[in-house]
């Protein structure tokens, strides 16, 4: 599992449809979550998120839910391999977070930080 994990940065596209997919999710689903918590200022356009969905099956990142036959909508879900991405990440993100915590404050948080 070590090699398929990425290193390095994700990016904030696939980092967001990654958390996404903590439950089963499709395109539309995705468009939603991430307009939502991200207050609008992320709004996918089909071509991005697609391509992105495609290329995040193809790193075992994520992978199709079972499909019911009734059901248009292609659902997907995060592997174990996507969760190892999303932690990566994370450890990542807040190393740089402390880093401008201690530079631009002098390693003082603000209650609103904790």
């Amino acid at each position: 599992m070590k090699k398929e994990i990425k290193e390095g940065p994700l990016t904030e596209t696939a980092f967001l449809i990654l958390l996404a997919m903590y439950k089963p999710n499709h395109g539309y689903g995705v468009m939603q979550f991430v307009e939502e918590k991200t207050k609008g200022r992320v709004v996918f356009g089909p071509g991005t998120l697609y391509g992105a969905i495609n290329n995040l099956a193809k790193k075992k990142w994520i992978e199709p839910c079972p499909v019911d036959p009734e059901e248009r909508k292609k659902d997907y879900i995060i592997t174990e391999l996507g969760r190892a991405q999303v932690e990566l990440e994370m450890n990542r993100l807040e190393e740089i977070y402390n880093i401008a915590i201690e530079t631009v404050k002098g390693g003082v948080k603000d209650e609103k930080d904790i």
